[in-house]
């Protein structure tokens, strides 16, 4: 089932659209295929963002004709789904790279090296953190499983050739390390070579924290495009620098355009914009491609970016996108593909879609599904949300709904969910005894027999979650309870997610799970 926005936005834009009239319809964005915002405003302009709801740190990808991007997945496995597009606007999911739990996965780098594919990324865990590469020959996969690259308490590594032809990763706090040829191990001592750009102490930053580089050669020169100031906190920390060198090896100067990308007053529309990757578009024109929290909406994580950029005459960059807030020209050239991800899942597939991920998963979690009779049937895990592993997906809309149809077995509980983490999450459940309430991450029994059937509707109207039951999906009863979840972000409990519709199922037995639909709503 297709969901789509109400509304025809494009036949009231028509033609070639004015800025003005874009601004005028900002509320008001055309969805694709995904129920999320659709960049491609469809008459030559697009408006930010190009990737809707929780896709941070974009690394980018050139390759001939074709654009590949991923992002952080962080603790959502599978993690590391690869995009595809022609244009740099419209993006389509080709699968995850990454099936097997390192830890959380935070910025990684997607380079091709001697007709290989390669994701640089590291996992961060409660005790340690180490840095991973996955690999393939094919872009689609197979993947291999994570290699261990023995670089310890470094994040975000940004890969590179020099100019002795060997390879190299860039890491957090101006760090680097050779790597061996077939870039599978790190080859000899981290080194320092690089001390960040040093920000006013007027600004209202999170933290200094060098990190995400991302390099690039280009006419003669080495860049680091990086990122400072922290990844959330005030809504004006966070920003993009730019260092040269003729050497990987340095010495590095700063641009003296620096900041690159920065948001500077908390009226803006995109907050804390940083992690960026320089990339050419088909006509030859150059963009950034970044990430930003959306004013007001930190519960939808980080969104991305797309912005212009112009080289100068002394062979330095500077952004030329202005205001994100406003329509911006599309790159030229390439091809339109299919954009986005459907969220409606009938479950008749057969397999699990690409837009469910586990939240922090065992090793064995996929052993826990099944699937008959249009139904995705989930094995019980742990006693309530927290530890259950719940299964969600990425929303990218301001206000959406969503339904599903829950059968459990005696002994189970199972419920859907607004979830962030194991630390905050929101929704219904019930198990043998009757509803159970989830608010701030707990539980609150509400006494009330609903039996082993149930259909559940999440409505997520710009932070205010009302809930509905019913018996046969027809007639539906308002819950008594209703919430307010615009601080379940980042900036209240941390580890830097989103706050996602899904599911779980927990207790002995299983749960069968039928016809999720999702709305985004006017």
């Amino acid at each position: 089932m297709t969901i789509t926005r109400r509304g025809a936005m494009g036949a009231a834009l028509g033609g070639a659209a004015t800025v003005g009239a874009a601004r005028a319809f900002e509320s008001d964005w055309k969805h694709g295929l995904d129920g999320q915002r659709k960049a491609d405003l469809g008459n030559g302009t697009f408006l930010n963002p190009i990737m809707a709801g929780d896709h941070p740190d974009p690394s980018v990808l050139k390759d001939g004709a074709d654009y590949y991007m991923t992002f952080s997945s962080f603790d959502a496995y599978p993690g590391l789904v690869v995009w595809h597009s022609r244009d740099l606007v419209n993006w389509q999911p080709l699968g995850p790279a990454l099936f097997e739990n390192v830890g959380s996965v935070w910025a990684p780098d997607l380079v091709k090296h001697d007709g290989r594919y390669f994701i640089y990324f590291p996992g961060h865990g409660e005790k340690a953190t180490g840095n991973f590469v996955v690999h393939a020959d094919d872009i689609r996969g197979p993947w291999s499983a994570p290699v261990d690259l023995k670089i310890p308490a470094h994040i975000d590594p940004g890969h590179i050739v020099g100019e002795d032809g060997k390879r190299y990763l860039f890491l957090s706090g101006g760090d680097y390390v050779k790597l061996t040829d077939d870039g599978l191990a790190s080859d000899g001592e981290i080194k320092h070579v690089y001390d960040g750009w040093k920000y006013p102490e007027s600004w209202d930053m999170e933290s200094f924290s060098p990190e995400g580089p991302k390099m690039r050669r280009h006419g003669g020169w080495f860049y680091m495009t990086l990122a400072e100031g922290g990844t959330a906190g005030p809504p004006t920390s966070h920003l993009v620098v730019s260092a040269r060198s003729r050497s990987i090896h340095g010495p590095w100067e700063n641009s003296p355009y620096n900041p690159i990308v920065r948001t500077k007053t908390r009226r803006e529309k995109w907050w804390s914009r940083g992690h960026a990757t320089l990339v050419e578009a088909p006509d030859r024109s150059w963009w950034i491609m970044h990430h930003g929290y959306e004013n007001g909406f930190w519960t939808l994580g980080r969104q991305t970016l797309l912005a212009p950029i112009r080289w100068t005459e002394d062979g330095w960059f500077v952004s030329t996108g202005g205001d994100l807030s406003r329509a911006l020209p599309k790159p030229r050239g390439g091809s339109v593909v299919p954009h986005g991800l459907e969220l409606s899942d009938d479950f008749s597939g057969g397999k699990l879609g690409l837009q469910w991920a586990f939240y922090a998963p065992a090793g064995n979690e996929h052993d826990r599904i099944r699937f008959a009779d249009h139904a995705l049937i989930l094995k019980g895990k742990g006693t309530v949300p927290a530890d259950a592993s719940p299964l969600t997906c990425v929303a990218g809309d301001r206000a959406y709904r969503f339904q599903v149809e829950i059968e459990r077995d005696p002994g189970t509980c199972a419920g859907a969910l607004l979830f962030y983490s194991h630390r905050l999450y929101a929704g219904l459940g019930f198990d043998d005894d009757g509803l159970v309430m989830h608010r701030y991450g707990t539980e609150r029994r509400a006494h009330s027999k609903v039996g082993s059937h149930l259909f559940l509707r999440l409505t997520n109207d710009r932070h205010v979650l009302r809930i509905h039951t019913s018996s046969d999906g027809r007639t539906w009863t308002k819950y008594g309870v209703e919430m307010e979840v615009s601080g379940y972000h980042h900036n209240t409990v941390g580890d830097f997610l989103s706050l996602r519709p899904g599911f779980y199922a927990a207790g002995l037995g299983e749960v069968r799970f039928r016809n999720f639909r999702y709305e985004a709503l006017a």
